[in-house]
């Protein structure tokens, strides 16, 4: 029963619904790393059948480690739980040093006359360096568009 000097109920605005980020997984940097991951994985898994030098192997081992542990960082969402270190930075640094690192070791594996197998890992550690390459450009991209900290880009015209 409504008293007589009530007022009348008002009608509540629309939720906003806050735009949710698209998922690691789903986005252009998730599959770029994900394939570099799997190139990773298939250019050790012929080293390893070909039984080449142990430095190709473990390499490679290396670099599917650290692909693996970057992967579950931006899945975990750990990136932005740890703050105290600049992980872009840190990511496009492992993809240039990732790229020089496979760059060499295929060269070593394609240049002599060797097994098809430890050919094919040579082929397939090219790609992940090619890969390596767009994963670090990417990175660099969205950084330069979206800077964050004290560093941010200002147009000429802001400043009049």
């Amino acid at each position: 029963m409504a008293s007589a000097g009530a007022e009348p109920a008002r009608e509540m605005p629309p939720l906003k619904v806050k735009i949710q980020h698209r998922p690691f997984c789903f986005s252009v940097k998730g599959h770029v790393k994900m394939l570099r991951l799997a190139l990773t994985a298939t250019s050790m898994t012929f080293f390893i059948l070909a039984q080449a030098p142990e430095p190709y192997i473990v390499i490679t081992g290396f670099e599917v480690t650290v692909i693996l542990f970057f992967i579950l960082l931006y899945m975990l969402r750990l990136d932005r739980l740890m703050n105290c270190l600049f992980w872009p930075l840190l990511d496009i640094i492992n993809s240039m040093v990732t790229a020089v690192f496979m760059i060499i070791v295929s060269v070593l594996a394609l240049i002599p006359e060797t097994t098809f197998f430890i050919v094919l890992g040579g082929v397939f550690g090219v790609l992940t360096a090619v890969c390596c390459l767009a994963d670090g450009a990417l990175i660099y991209r969205k950084l330069m568009f979206n800077p964050s900290g004290p560093y941010r880009k200002s147009s000429v015209h802001d400043k009049f």
